[in-house]
């Protein structure tokens, strides 16, 4: 496999990658999956998938980090990096997880749809002092799962609707729309207004959007 950048570069995406999740959970109180989210949404994780050297070496996690918030809430203050002693499970997964992209090359949007960054800080106490193939072979068999597509996506598309168009129509935000699209974000936790919304443009009930309706 020709991966998207040399493994010169691998031990410095994994230290701001590791940095930028410590420091947005630990520091400034995100919760794990908004991270992801935001992330993603953001535009840099894209960029670190492509090994771009001003994000892997030309900037500290902490920098990163600030330019996520950035890009997604613009202006937002954030508080001074702690330092806390040890290695917390929000850094050890952003090791882990940058190890797994630069190995696995899958992109990060593909990977949280199969596992959530909560649940890969959950592995932690098991595989933390295990070598890294260990979680390199349980993240591959998460993401061998073949997932049913998500349901407001195929509604969606099954009234000939864009993601723009229903954003548009239904005043949900365009973000919402894909970070639910993509399970960055679960849908069943919605606002009620927001399910109503979307049910009333795609012209379904509200349960027919959720991923796993009450009986």
């Amino acid at each position: 496999m020709t991966r998207a950048y040399s493994e010169s570069y691998l031990s410095d995406a994994k230290d701001r990658l590791s940095q930028c999740f410590d420091y947005l959970i630990n520091d400034c109180g995100m919760k794990a999956d908004w991270t992801a989210s935001i992330f993603l949404s953001s535009g840099y994780a894209e960029q670190f998938e492509r090994g771009n050297p001003a994000i892997l070496a030309g900037m500290s996690g902490i920098e990163l980090a600030r330019a996520v918030v950035e890009a997604t809430y613009q202006k937002k203050k954030l508080p001074e990096p702690g330092y806390a002693e040890g290695l917390s499970p929000a850094y050890w997964a952003g090791w882990a997880l940058a190890e797994y992209q630069w190995f696995s090359g899958k992109r990060f949007k593909d990977i949280f749809e199969h596992t959530k960054l909560s649940d890969i800080i959950t592995m932690y106490s098991v595989y933390h002092e295990m070598d890294i193939s260990k979680f390199i072979e349980t993240m591959d068999e998460k993401c061998a799962t073949v997932l049913p597509e998500c349901r407001l996506k195929k509604l969606r598309e099954s009234r000939g609707l864009s993601q723009a168009e229903l954003s548009k129509i239904s005043g949900v935000s365009l973000r919402s729309i894909q970070m639910y699209e993509q399970r960055v974000n679960d849908i069943d936790k919605a606002q009620a207004q927001t399910i109503y919304k979307l049910s009333r443009v795609i012209g379904c009930a509200m349960e027919d959007l959720l991923e796993t309706p009450m009986e």
